[in-house]
């Protein structure tokens, strides 16, 4: 006679589940991060699909034949993706013809700071002494692993788009599928759907604040006289989508370029406005949205956000969010068992009331 997984699982003792299940996660975990090449595009690819799916939903709705809707959807995307790749790409190539342009700039400045150090009593020698602890291997091996990963971002880019175009055709089937999970699992296709409703509001969401700044930071820069305002506003935009961090990813790179155009003074302005700017968008309006459309805690959200980049790389501080929704989704939205867990994965602006009625829904 068979036996439940249910009681095999109860026989065992907590201890050795426990291990078995730590044991199966560093194993999955070994997997994501050797096959991150093919994981991380791909599921950029269904995040793009999930968030973009309403527009040929709306064309069906209003008469629009399904073949029509789904190739405006197609086009749309890849016109989007084409046209920011291009943008980058112009951008990066003068970058790099401006910068030479600026290296006695950079000389002189380093002279600067350390007359500056020098008031505080700090002299050359020690800054010799603290520089040369740095380890330029390291620095050299993350600067080319970091070309290498622009030079391919043209292959990366190709086979993005041929996901997009796949997924994009088999979104017509995808509730046909859906309801085929729910007829033998419920709880998992509410889980499912609970994670496309949760990614696709947290992207709206993160993509129109994303959109405010970019356009308010790349005026501030050109009125300033930053030269390439353009590109660092599509890197305010890219880096918003990081939670915690990105403001910092983002205002970096601006704020150096400033300080060789026009000297600290001139950095410490673009500082300032960058700061104030993000500070008011991003850490006082955006946070009670996107708590809203997620309901993950900050210190979830933070070590999620190390996690991801550690296990599939830099995509996976723009996909954390949505790939933690995702692993929320299907180890405890669909086990009634683990709906504990939902104390210490939810942000404040869940109610104890909506968590205790996941519990006795689980239950």
């Amino acid at each position: 006679m068979a036996t439940p997984d249910g009681e095999w699982a109860g026989r065992l003792p907590r201890g050795l589940v426990v291990l078995l299940g730590m044991a199966s996660a560093v194993v999955v975990v070994a997997g994501v991060r050797a096959a991150a090449w093919l994981i991380a595009p791909t599921f950029l690819a269904l995040v793009i699909v999930i968030v973009t799916n309403p527009v040929p939903a709306w064309l069906i709705r209003k008469g629009c034949p399904r073949w029509l809707a789904t190739t405006v959807l197609v086009v749309l995307v890849y016109a989007v993706l084409i046209t920011f790749a291009l943008v980058v790409f112009v951008s990066v190539a003068r970058l790099a013809e401006v910068l030479p342009h600026y290296a006695q700039r950079a000389d002189a400045l380093g002279a600067e700071i350390v007359q500056g150090f020098a008031k505080f009593g700090i002299g050359p020698e020690q800054i010799k002494t603290a520089a040369s602890k740095v380890n330029y291997t390291e620095l050299a091996g993350f600067v080319g692993d970091l070309l290498s990963g622009v030079a391919s971002v043209s292959s990366n880019l190709v086979f993005l788009l041929a996901l997009l175009l796949f997924l994009g055709i088999e979104t017509s089937g995808a509730g046909r599928r859906l309801g085929i999970v729910s007829d033998r699992h419920p709880r998992m296709a509410e889980a499912l759907v609970g994670f496309t409703r949760g990614t696709r509001s947290y992207l709206v969401v993160s993509t129109v604040f994303g959109l405010i700044v970019a356009v308010l930071d790349t005026i501030a820069l050109a009125l300033l006289g930053v030269p390439l305002p353009v590109l660092w506003g599509l890197l305010a935009f890219v880096t918003n989508y990081i939670p915690n961090v990105g403001f910092v990813i983002g205002l970096v790179p601006p704020v150096l370029l400033a300080m060789l155009q026009g000297g600290w003074q001139l950095g410490v302005v673009v500082g300032v406005v960058y700061t104030v700017l993000n500070f008011v968008v991003q850490s006082l309006v955006q946070p009670r949205f996107v708590g809203d459309a997620v309901g993950l805690s900050v210190t979830v959200t933070l070590l999620s956000l190390v996690f991801w980049t550690w296990v599939v790389g830099p995509l996976g501080a723009v996909l954390a969010i949505p790939l933690t929704l995702l692993v929320k989704a299907l180890l405890v939205d669909s086990d009634p068992r683990a709906a504990w867990a939902d104390a210490f994965l939810v942000s404040d602006r869940v109610s104890t009331e909506e968590i205790n009625r996941r519990w006795r829904r689980g239950g």
